[in-house]
Formats: structure tokens, sequence, C-alpha cells
């Protein structure tokens, strides 16, 4: 299968401001590229690349005073099969973690674990470890929270979306993301490209989405407490301990958000 996928972005800024933007394709997806991945802008300053702890993709560079375009389009090879499962995965015990997953066990800016902790495991501690306890706190996630744009809100947690009970997919991984810690098992915010492939199309305009993998079975596996269903054509941009770790765009002062566009389509020959 062939996906093509790309954004065009729009920011007006009142001067001269540094950013960085995290919006190239994982290098863990680079093999698949059949056409370049290249972030390029309007009007045009230079653009510098770096990977980040977490091994993503950064661009950086200082958008000119006025309006700013970022855009790219590229097309990617994929398995056309859907997320894979794992139902026998297990989980390790927390010493024999490698040393690097470790981190993906604390808190973090929008994962309160000492918020939840006692919650999640009223919740799951008498349940099934591994695969099964995942499962059930995506299920649980899946069913406490309402979807909806009009519950977007930048600042917004994990425990607030666990009282609010609405939010948006970074909401629901955060909140899956969180109570995973909680119950040790290791857990990272993934974002990416997600289209409506093999899926009835989203009348709501294209977006990123967002998901989590976790560690089991001594490796990573995706879960989607959103859709709640293996989906495919799914393509990381970004890996890491929540949605802070992963924003698209950091700008170092102030600026508007003009427009946004993204897409994500299968490649009909």
């Amino acid at each position: 299968m062939k996906i093509r996928i790309g954004f065009e972005i729009v920011q007006t800024f009142p001067h001269p401001t540094p950013m960085l933007a995290m919006l190239n394709v994982h290098p863990s997806r680079d093999r698949d590229l059949l056409t370049p991945d290249t972030i390029t802008c309007e009007p045009y300053v230079p653009i510098s690349v770096y990977s980040d702890d977490f091994g993503n993709l950064c661009s950086r560079m200082t958008a000119p005073a006025g309006d700013f375009l970022l855009t790219a389009d590229a097309i990617v090879a994929d398995s056309g099969e859907p997320d894979v499962a794992t139902p026998g995965a297990i989980q390790h015990a927390i010493e024999d973690l490698p040393d690097d997953v470790l981190i993906f066990l604390l808190g973090s800016r929008y994962c309160e674990t000492d918020r939840l902790v006692d919650d999640a495991w009223k919740l799951f501690g008498e349940g099934p470890l591994g695969w099964g306890r995942v499962q059930a706190i995506v299920d649980f996630v899946h069913g406490r929270i309402a979807f909806g744009y009009e519950h977007a809100r930048a600042t917004k947690s994990a425990f607030e979306a666990y009282q609010e009970r609405q939010g948006v997919c970074r909401d629901f991984a955060h909140l899956a993301i969180t109570l995973c810690r909680c119950m040790n098992i290791p857990a990272r915010y993934a974002t990416g490209y997600l289209g409506d492939i093999g899926v009835p199309v989203d009348p709501a305009p294209m977006d990123f989405s967002a998901w989590m993998e976790v560690y089991l079975g001594g490796r990573w596996h995706t879960f989607d407490a959103r859709h709640n269903h293996p989906r495919i054509g799914r393509i990381v941009m970004g890996r890491g301990r929540d949605a802070s770790d992963v924003a698209l765009t950091n700008a170092f002062g102030p600026n508007q958000l003009k427009s946004f566009k993204v897409w994500c389509d299968e490649v009909v020959d």
C-alpha cells in the first residue's frame, strides 16, 4: 500500500522568532519513504535538523515576521496490515526492564501518576497482567472519555481528562499512559498520521493523531484508546513521555496559528 501524507501550517509572528518543529516522519519509517519527507517554508529561511533524546527528528529555524508557512508532502509505503495484537505478551518485573525503558514508568508533565495511582490499583489491581491488563485499561479509557474537538485544551492533563470525562485523542493517550505507568507497565506517547483507511471517512477535517506504545514481552506495542481497535496505515512522527516531548511546533515568542491542514490518504494507482 502507498499512502500520501503531508501538511500545511501557517503561523503569524509579530517579529522574527526562533522555533522548533517536529513534523518529519520518525526515522524508524525512513526505509518506507518512497519520496523525500522534506519540510519547506515560505518565506524561505534556513532549516537545520537534529535528533532529540528520544530519537525524533527536530527542525530548527527562525520564523520571519508575518505569515510563515511550513509544508511537506511525501509518499510512504505501508504493509496495509492493521496494528499487530500480541495477547500473550508478558508484563516484566521492574527489575528486569532495560535501563532506557524505566523513564516511561515515571510521572511527566501531562501524566500525573501520583494523582491516579490509588484509583488505578483499585480499578485494575485484581485483573490480569501483561496484555490483558493493558487492554483492560484501554477499554476503560475508551469508555470513560467522550471524544470531541470542542473539548480540546492545550493544558489538559490525564487527571483532568479522568475527572472531566471528555477530550481529544491526546487526552485518551495521556490517561491510558498514566494508568499503565501506575500499574508498573512502561508506556510512552506517540503521535503521527492516521488516515481513514479501512474505516468510514470521518467528516471532520484531518488532523494528526495520538496513541500510546507499551513495553511488554521485550518490545513496544501500539494501543489506541480513542479508537480501541486495530487501524491501518499508522505512521509515527514522534515518541516521548507525553505531548510536551512531541509538540508539532515550539515557538520562542508570541504567534498565532492562522491555518492548519493535514492529509493522509491511500494512493490508488
